[in-house]
C-alpha cells in the first residue's frame, strides 16, 4: 500500500499531519488490540510506545515524547489541528468589523465544544501541534488558538480560503500571522493621519451646515476610505507606478477629490453656488457641446512628486450615476498607461507602471454584473492590468435596502471569491487596521499581479443624499448612528489617552482646519452670468493619399511568411487571392481593404488596438488577422512583423460580454487618444447590451466632462433573413444620440469607402476626435458589387454621398432613390436583373448619415432639374433605420414641387421577419416599388 512504501521507521512519519496522522491513530487503536493485525513495520514503530506521535507532529524534543499517547490525546491534537485551520478559513464570520454592531457573531466552526475541546486540554498541546510556524512566544495550543482568534476576527480579519494557488495562499498566510503587513506608525505620522481626518470630517461638516440640503453624498462613517487613497497613492509610486487611476461612484466623491486630487476647496464651493469659477455653457452650436455634469461626477487630475520615482498622474475618472459601469473604462486607462505604443509589433506592457483602484458600492458591487464582468479581465492577456485594488465602501444600505435585500451572500465581498481574490474586511472605526489592509493589497499585488479586495465597514451617516431622511426605513439603525462617535473622534481619543497629543491640541486642529474652510468659501462670489462656453471645433483632417505602390508594397509583406508556417490550405488560397487583387483588372473585397487601412494607418505612426468577440479570424470568416500553423496551431500576425510600420498592432479576441469590452476600449482611447481603437460586435444589435457604455460614456462624455474619444464601434448590421437578432443594429438608436456634433454614424456600401474612411478617422485622433459608428456588412462582405478596384483606394477619398453611375442623361431623371447601406446594392441588383431601361431613376446612396452632409446631398440633387420625386429606400421598418432622422432633413432641401416618399418596411415591433421566406418576399416588394415608375411622373 502506499503508506508502507514510504515508511522507514528511522524517520517516516517526521510530518505527518491532517488525514495521514488520522490514519496512523486508527492503526494504534488496532495495534492496542492486535498487534498482528497491522503492517510489521508500523508495528515496528508502534513497539517504540509513543514516540511515532512526537514525530509525526514535527516535535522529538519533547520530554513527553517517550511516554504512553493515548488514541484520544491524538483526537485532541487533530481537532486542535482543525480548529486553527478553521479559524483561519471562518474568522472573517465573527470578526468584530462592523462600527455599529452590539454583538460578535457566533460561528460553530470557531466554538471549542464543536471539537470537544477545552482549554485545559490545549493546554497540554504544544502550539507547534496546531500550527507549525507559531511565534516564539506561542507556547501552547491554547495560546495559538488565542493568538490565531486575534489574528482573524479582530477589527481586521481575513478572507483567503478560496484562494487556490498554493504559493499564494502560503504567502498570505505567512505576512498574516508574522505580522508583516502591519502598519506601525511613528507618533508624527499617527498627528499627521488625524489631521488628514480632521480635514476629511470637517469638510463634509462645513457642506453640511453652508449648502442645507444640497446633494453631496457625504462620506461620512466611512472617512478613512481618505487616507487609505492617500497612502495607495504613495506607496504605488514608491514602487514605480507613473499613474494611478482610481474609479468610484459619488459616495464621498467631493472628499476625494477635494484631498486625494487636489481640487482646490473654492472650486467645490463654486460649484455648490454657480460662481464664475465653474465652467458651464449650454450648447446651441454645432461647435460647441459644453453641458457640464453635476459637481459628484466629475474627474480630475493631479500630479504629485515622491522622491526617487520623480513625477506620477492620479486620474478620477468622470462617473455618471450608472456607479460599477465606470470600472471597465478605469481598467482601460490603466492598460493604455501601462503599454508602449510607438513602436511596432505587439506592444510592451508593463504592469507595474500604472495601477488601477476601483471604489465600490456595497449594494453595487454585487448587484451590477459589470462588477464581474470587470474582474473577469484580471487574467486574461489581452485585458490584464497586473492586478486591480478593489475597496468596498460599505455603508450596509443601498439607498434604503437592507443588506439582505441586495444580496444573497454573506458578505458584500463574496462575489470576489469567485476569481480567487483574496480579501480583507476591515472596520472604518480603526484607522491604523485601515491603513494595515492597504499595505497588504499592496504588497500583494506587487508580488503576484493580481487583483486584492478590501471590505471597508462602516455607515452612512446621513440618507442616501442629504435631502433624504433615513429614520424613515432604519429608525433603529440611525438611533444608533446619531449616538456613534465619528472615526475622528475616536481616534483623537486614543492618541489623547497613549499621550500621543493633548486634548487641546486635537482640538486646535480642528478649528484650524474650520478657519481655513470658512477663509476659502469667504473668497467666493456668486454670479449672475454663465461664462462663455467651452468651444471644440469638428475635426476636418482627411488623410493623405496612399500610392498604389505603396499598398502594393504594404499588401507583399503581409503576405510574406515564415518558410516553415504552414497555413490551413483553403485559407492560403484566400490569402493569395490578395496578391492578384493590387494588379490590374482585380478588385478588392473588403477584408482585403481593411487590413490594407490598417496596414497603411501604421506606416503613418498610428497604432492600432481592435478587439470583439471572434475578432482576430472575423464572425464570419472574412479577417484572418491572426494565422494558425495547419500543424502545430503556432499564431502568426502578419501585422505585427510589418516591416514598414512604426506604431504597435495589437488584436484580441474579447470574453463573451460587450458592457465591459466596449468600456474599457473606450478607457483605453481615452487615455491613448493617438491610438486607433476599434471594438466589433459580433452582430451590430448586441451592443445594445452595453447601452449603458454607449449613453453615459462615449455618445455624451464630451458633452458633459470635456472627455473626447475616438473609438471606433464596428456593428454588423444588413436584413439577410436571419431573423430579428441578427439583421438591425439599430442605426435608429445612434442616430437619436447624434447632436452637436457629438459622433460620427457611417453606413458604407464599398470597399474603398471604408478603406478611405478608416484612414480618415486615424487622421482626426486626438483631442478633438469624434466617436465612429459604422454599420458594417455580412453578406456584402464577399458581394462583388461591394468590392473596388485597387486604384480607388490609391485614389480620391471618402465620399459622404455616393452617386451610383449608371443613368444615361441626368436631364431624363425624374425619380431619386436614395438609400443607406446594404440596400442600395440590392437595388443595383435588381435594377440589372430587370433588364429594362432606368434612364428616369438616378440612385444615390448616404454613406455618412451623421453628421448630415448637407452640402453634398444638395448637390446631387442640383444634377437633376427634371427631378419630380425623391424616395427614402430601407429595408429597415419605417420606425426604425434613418427615415425619421432624415426625413426633415431632406424635406428642406428638396424644391417645393418635388415630392419625398418612403419605401420600406412598415412600422414594426420586431426588427425583421423571423422565417427566411418571409424576408425576401418583403425585401423583393420594396425593391419592387423602389423600380416601379407608376407613382412617378414621367
Amino acid at each position: 500500500m502506499a503508506l508502507r512504501s514510504a515508511v522507514n521507521v528511522s524517520s517516516a512519519y517526521s510530518n505527518f499531519t491532517g488525514p495521514n496522522l488520522a490514519y496512523l491513530a486508527g492503526l494504534y487503536e488496532q495495534y492496542k488490540q492486535d498487534p498482528t493485525s497491522v503492517p510489521e513495520d508500523i508495528r515496528a514503530l508502534f513497539n517504540d510506545t509513543g514516540s511515532w506521535v512526537w514525530q509525526s507532529l514535527g516535535d522529538t524534543t519533547s520530554s513527553t515524547a517517550k511516554t504512553q499517547v493515548s488514541p484520544s490525546y491524538i483526537r485532541s491534537v487533530l481537532a486542535a489541528r482543525q480548529l486553527a485551520d478553521n479559524i483561519r478559513e471562518y474568522g472573517h464570520l465573527a470578526a468584530q468589523t462592523g462600527p455599529t454592531d452590539s454583538s460578535r457573531r457566533e460561528v460553530p466552526a470557531l466554538s471549542l465544544s464543536t471539537y470537544g475541546l477545552t482549554e485545559d486540554v490545549l493546554q497540554t498541546i504544544p502550539a507547534r501541534f496546531v500550527w507549525p510556524n507559531a511565534p516564539l512566544h506561542v507556547h501552547t495550543a491554547l495560546d495559538a488558538v488565542e493568538t490565531l482568534r486575534k489574528t482573524y476576527t479582530g477589527v481586521i480579519s481575513y478572507d483567503f480560503a478560496h484562494v487556490t494557488d498554493l504559493q499564494e495562499r502560503a504567502w498570505l498566510d505567512n505576512v498574516v500571522e508574522t505580522g508583516r503587513h502591519r502598519v506601525d506608525l511613528s507618533p508624527d505620522m499617527r498627528v499627521q493621519l488625524l489631521h488628514r481626518l480632521s480635514e476629511v470630517e470637517s469638510f463634509e461638516k462645513f457642506l453640511h451646515r453652508t449648502y442645507v440640503g444640497q446633494k453631496r453624498f457625504s462620506i461620512e462613517g466611512l472617512d478613512m476610505l481618505v487616507p487609505m487613497l492617500d497612502m495607495l497613492v504613495h506607496l504605488s509610486v514608491s514602487g514605480g507606478a507613473k499613474d494611478i487611476m482610481i474609479g468610484m461612484a459619488h459616495r464621498g466623491r467631493l472628499n476625494v477629490l477635494a484631498h486625494v486630487l487636489g481640487k482646490p476647496y473654492e472650486k467645490i464651493f463654486a460649484e455648490f453656488q454657480s460662481a464664475p469659477n465653474k465652467e458651464r455653457a449650454l450648447s446651441e452650436s454645432i461647435h460647441t457641446g459644453w453641458t457640464g455634469d453635476v459637481k459628484y461626477h466629475l474627474g480630475a487630475f493631479r500630479t504629485v512628486t515622491n522622491e526617487g520615482t520623480g513625477h506620477a498622474r492620479i486620474r478620477l475618472a468622470n462617473n455618471p450615476s450608472h456607479l460599477e459601469f465606470v470600472n471597465p473604462v478605469v481598467l482601460g486607462y490603466a492598460r493604455a498607461a501601462q503599454e508602449t505604443r510607438a513602436v511596432a509589433g505587439e506592444p510592451p506592457l508593463n504592469p507595474q507602471s500604472a495601477i488601477a483602484v476601483l471604489v465600490h458600492g456595497d449594494a453595487a458591487f454585487p448587484g451590477e454584473g459589470v462588477v464581474a464582468e470587470t474582474f473577469n479581465f484580471s487574467q486574461i492577456r489581452g485585458y490584464t492590468t497586473g492586478g486591480t485594488i478593489h475597496i468596498i465602501a460599505n455603508n450596509r444600505l443601498g439607498f434604503t435596502a437592507e443588506e439582505d435585500e441586495t444580496r444573497s451572500t454573506s458578505a458584500a465581498s463574496d462575489l470576489a471569491k469567485g476569481f480567487e481574490v483574496p480579501v480583507v474586511h476591515v472596520s472604518a472605526d480603526h484607522p491604523e487596521a485601515c491603513l494595515t489592509a492597504v499595505r497588504l493589497a499592496a504588497l500583494y499585488r506587487a508580488k503576484f499581479n493580481k487583483d486584492f479586495l478590501i471590505n471597508l465597514i462602516g455607515y452612512r451617516r446621513w440618507g442616501h443624499n442629504e435631502m433624504d431622511d433615513p429614520s424613515v426605513t432604519q429608525p433603529t439603525l440611525y438611533q444608533l448612528i446619531q449616538k456613534h462617535p465619528t472615526v475622528r473622534a475616536l481616534y483623537a481619543q486614543t492618541l489623547v489617552e497613549e499621550g500621543v497629543i493633548s486634548e487641546a491640541q486635537a482640538s486646535d486642529m480642528e478649528s484650524e482646519v474650520n478657519t481655513v474652510l470658512r477663509e476659502v468659501h469667504a473668497k467666493v462670489k456668486p454670479m449672475s452670468e454663465p461664462t462663455d462656453p467651452k468651444v471644440w471645433d469638428l475635426p476636418t483632417q482627411e488623410a493623405k493619399p496612399v500610392t498604389l505602390e505603396t499598398l502594393q508594397a504594404l499588401n507583399e509583406a503581409m503576405l510574406t511568411r515564415p518558410e516553415t508556417f504552414q497555413v490551413y490550405p483553403k485559407l492560403a488560397k484566400v490569402l493569395e487571392r490578395r496578391r492578384e487583387a493590387l494588379l490590374p483588372g482585380g478588385m478588392v473585397d473588403w477584408a482585403h481593404a481593411e487590413v490594407l487601412a490598417f496596414a497603411s494607418i501604421l506606416a503613418d505612426g498610428t497604432p492600432i488596438r481592435l478587439t470583439g468577440q471572434d475578432t482576430e479570424r472575423g464572425t464570419f470568416a472574412h479577417r484572418h488577422l491572426v494565422l494558425h500553423d495547419a500543424r502545430t496551431g503556432d499564431e502568426y500576425v502578419p501585422l505585427k512583423t510589418l516591416s514598414q510600420a512604426k506604431a504597435s498592432f495589437d488584436v484580441h479576441n474579447s470574453p463573451l460580454t460587450e458592457t465591459a469590452v466596449l468600456g474599457f476600449e473606450y478607457g483605453y482611447n481615452v487615455q491613448a487618444p493617438e491610438t486607433l481603437v476599434l471594438w466589433e460586435a459580433q452582430f451590430g444589435d448586441f451592443a445594445n447590451v452595453a447601452q449603458v457604455i454607449i449613453d453615459q460614456f462615449i455618445v455624451s462624455g464630451l458633452a458633459k466632462w470635456g472627455q473626447s474619444s475616438g473609438i471606433v464601434v464596428l456593428l454588423p448590421h444588413g436584413y439577410e433573413g436571419q431573423g430579428p437578432e441578427h439583421s438591425s443594429a439599430r442605426v435608429e438608436r445612434y442616430l437619436q444620440l447624434a447632436a452637436a456634433g457629438n459622433i460620427v454614424v457611417a453606413n458604407v456600401t464599398t470597399s474603398a469607402q471604408y478603406f478611405h474612411l478608416l484612414r480618415r478617422h486615424a487622421a482626426r485622433l486626438g483631442k478633438n476626435a469624434r466617436p465612429l459608428f459604422l454599420m458594417t456588412p455580412k453578406s456584402l462582405l464577399r458581394n462583388p458589387r461591394a468590392s473596388s478596384p485597387a486604384q480607388d483606394l490609391a485614389n480620391g477619398r471618402f465620399q459622404t454621398v455616393l452617386s451610383v453611375a449608371g443613368e444615361a442623361d441626368p436631364a431624363k431623371v425624374r425619380r431619386l432613390v436614395l438609400s443607406s447601406g446594404k440596400v442600395g446594392v440590392d437595388l443595383v441588383t435588381s435594377m440589372e436583373s430587370a433588364g429594362a431601361s432606368h434612364d428616369w431613376l438616378a440612385h444615390g446612396r448616404i454613406e455618412q448619415l451623421y453628421p448630415f452632409p448637407r452640402e453634398d446631398v444638395v448637390r446631387l440633387l442640383s444634377r437633376y432639374p427634371g427631378l419630380r420625386e425623391v424616395i427614402w429606400l430601407q429595408e429597415e421598418p419605417e420606425n426604425m433605420g434613418a427615415w425619421r432622422y432624415i426625413h426633415p432633413h431632406l424635406q428642406m432641401l428638396i424644391p417645393s414641387d418635388v415630392r419625398l416618399r418612403y419605401i420600406g418596411r412598415a412600422e414594426s415591433a420586431s426588427p425583421a421577419e423571423g422565417h427566411a421566406s418571409e424576408h425576401q418576399r418583403e425585401q423583393a416588394r420594396i425593391l419592387s416599388e423602389a423600380l416601379d415608375p407608376g407613382q412617378t411622373r414621367i
